[in-house]
């Protein structure tokens, strides 16, 4: 049996998406599972282990009749007996229709004529939840299995290392600052200001000195990393080069504090002890429910600037 996984979004949608795959898995264990994504999430494979091929397709992208005729090219040759599809446009039911794939599974929406297996959309949920609805089209309806990941023996002996040259000999607190350039470019608010970072840190450092302050640097962070080394003197920075490494360097800290981002998901998946900043978006859909060692701290007004850093310590001192 092969099956294809129709993901768009980024890293962080791929992550919320795990669960499903895994229980997908275990319910056809000789099955072939493939996923279809941007091209901007496909590292987020590196730590998941149930997934033969990843397929890249741009779906935000004004794409040609030429592109469509050479993704259902690509997808009839791999001759697919099952398609579920986080897209809701209808023409991917389209597209999946045309290229004869018997179980066509997505969303019921009022363009969701050419899927075989509609299934409710409950948009209220928790992210991860609402994905995993999906596989009621193949009538699996056992509780949804938590975001695991699984990161490779290299990236955890890499971690190690870096510890040792930050001279980390203990625990440490990580912290993840920045925001994804898409979020940016859209004008979505998920930066806290560096100004209220250097309250929580300073205070941090006062009451535990000898605890070392993380911060992860991305290929994008350059900026508000530059500042917040500047406004705390003694903050170590680490710049994991893929996201098996960025897990391991997560699943090693005491303590992750973060604002709405991929990291997040990898802190929930590795189990670590997290405090995360959220504006415009919903803790309650991209957290789950239930969780004592996933804290999200929502913005009263939607603005990230609004949270205090009283509340965020408050949080942090609080056991």
């Amino acid at each position: 049996m092969r099956i294809l996984a129709l993901v768009p979004g980024g890293i962080g949608d791929q992550l919320l998406f795990f669960p499903t795959l895994f229980d997908l898995k275990e319910s056809y264990p000789q099955a072939t599972i493939d996923v279809l994504v941007e091209p901007r999430a496909k590292s987020a494979y590196r730590v998941c282990p149930h997934v033969n091929e990843v397929l890249l397709f741009d779906y935000k992208d004004r794409n040609s009749l030429a592109d469509y005729l050479n993704l259902l090219g690509m997808i009839r040759d791999r001759e697919y007996d099952i398609a579920l599809s986080l897209g809701r446009r209808w023409t991917v039911g389209f597209l999946l229709w045309l290229n004869g794939i018997p179980v066509r599974i997505g969303y019921q929406t009022p363009n969701s004529w050419f899927l075989s297996h509609p299934v409710p959309l409950k948009t209220e949920q928790y992210a991860a939840h609402m994905y995993r609805d999906l596989l009621q089209g193949l009538g699996i309806t056992s509780p949804c299995s938590p975001l695991k990941v699984s990161v490779p023996k290299s990236d955890i002996e890499w971690t190690l290392e870096e510890q040792k040259r930050l001279q980390i000999n203990s625990g440490y607190i990580l912290i993840h600052a920045s925001s994804s350039q898409l979020a940016l470019s859209k004008g979505i608010d998920k930066i806290y200001p560096p100004q209220q970072w250097q309250e929580i840190i300073q205070d941090i450092q006062t009451k535990q000195p000898e605890l070392p302050i993380v911060i992860i640097q991305g290929p994008e962070d350059e900026d508000i990393v530059t500042q917040m080394k500047k406004a705390c003197p003694g903050l170590k920075v680490i710049s994991p080069p893929d996201i098996g490494k960025l897990a391991a360097i997560i699943a090693g800290a005491n303590l992750f504090l973060c604002t709405d981002s991929a990291p997040m998901h990898l802190a929930v998946a590795v189990d670590t002890y997290t405090i995360a900043l959220f504006g415009p978006t919903d803790s309650q859909k991209l957290l789950p429910p239930g969780s004592d060692k996933c804290i999200g701290i929502q913005s009263p007004t939607g603005k990230m600037a609004d949270i205090k850093p009283e509340r965020v310590l408050a949080e942090i001192w609080r056991g």
